[in-house]
């Protein structure tokens, strides 16, 4: 097992570690404090590596700034309406902890605070694990889940795996903050974005699902061809307005449960190209509109409002209150299985 580096300590004097991956000219490294992507490097056009993860050079703002760079988010990743839901007849209560009213990515303490365990780790591949008891934020159940990041020569790919012993919900992701011209380079506006999706979900003002299926056609979330995301980030479309930008869930093409094509992006300052795979339901694009005020960044960058954006495969937001979007339930004795794969490539 490769040898980590320290990286932190935390207030209850538990130590956080740093692992690195590498496979031909890639490599990656993961902190076990939220088990978050550290960093991320691709070669350019010309071979040259670029760094094209957002995140820090030490453990304290991924605890204080509550942004989840790179951080991998559960029990329920993105929103729940009114932080609540009813499963087999009964209400669960869960944390306020989005604009008083609504829950956002697991509660006060997810997982994206919590520090993960190593089971296994080498060259190319680390799998951490987290046990979250019944009661935890709220939710139903003993939760137990494994992830795994496996890096080769193509990219990364993120295996993920829970159980639990009462019936819950699980929506499971990664919150990696790219940037595909370096994680330093400043806005990602001229970076294009395709998105695989002729459908998506709107939102209320403050980002939960109204229960509404809509084509993307004829409107700014239009993206099924390769468009610069800044060229309609601006109109004035009331999704777009009460977001600040793009923040919403899109509907992948194809069927859930295999994994298939779901976006691109890419960067012509770098050449570097990216292509995501999922097996989920759904994708949240979401533009960084929130990052102004966020602690500096590796090195000293600067990062700010839409220096990033993320590509979160999931389960529909405020799923366990639609009947209508496919079901997040995670039954007892079943296993939550799903994979996202992020390809890269330079011209």
């Amino acid at each position: 097992m490769p040898s980590p580096t320290p990286f932190g300590m935390m207030p209850d004097g538990t130590s956080v570690e740093l692992y690195t991956l590498t496979a031909g000219a890639l490599s990656c490294q993961v902190i076990t404090f939220g088990g978050s992507l550290q960093s991320l490097h691709v070669p350019d056009r010309t071979g040259k590596p670029v760094d094209v993860l957002l995140g820090f050079d030490t453990l304290e703002p991924y605890r204080t700034h509550g942004k989840s760079l790179g951080a991998l988010v559960g029990r329920y990743a993105n929103r729940i309406g009114g932080a609540r839901f009813t499963l087999n007849g009964k209400t669960y209560s869960l944390a306020a902890n989005n604009n008083g009213v609504n829950h956002l990515h697991g509660g006060r303490v997810g997982f994206n605070q919590r520090v993960w365990t190593v089971e296994d780790a080498g060259e190319d591949r680390l799998t951490l694990s987290l046990f979250s008891p019944d009661g935890e934020e709220g939710y139903p159940g003993n939760l137990t889940v494994r992830v795994t990041y496996l890096l080769t020569e193509e990219g990364l790919t993120i295996e993920y795996r829970a159980a639990c012993d009462q019936d819950t919900v699980c929506n499971l992701t990664n919150h990696a903050y790219f940037n595909l011209s370096g994680h330093d380079s400043g806005p990602v506006l001229d970076q294009t974005i395709q998105l695989l999706a002729d459908r998506y979900t709107p939102t209320d003002p403050l980002s939960i699902p109204t229960g509404e299926i809509a084509p993307v056609k004829g409107t700014p979330m239009d993206l099924r061809q390769p468009t610069p995301i800044g060229a309609r980030i601006g109109e004035d479309f009331p999704q777009l307005l009460q977001a600040g930008g793009y923040d919403h869930n899109w509907i992948p093409n194809g069927e859930p449960g295999a994994l298939r094509p779901i976006a691109r992006a890419a960067s012509a300052a770098t050449g570097i190209s990216m292509e995501v795979l999922s097996t989920l339901p759904g994708v949240q694009f979401y533009t960084g509109n929130y990052l102004d005020g966020c602690p500096a960044g590796k090195g000293g960058a600067a990062y700010a409002n839409r220096w990033g954006f993320c590509l979160e495969t999931q389960f529909y937001p405020d799923t366990p209150n639609h009947e209508s979007f496919p079901s997040c339930v995670l039954r007892a004795g079943e296993e939550f299985r799903h994979t996202a794969m992020f390809r890269f490539a330079a011209e």
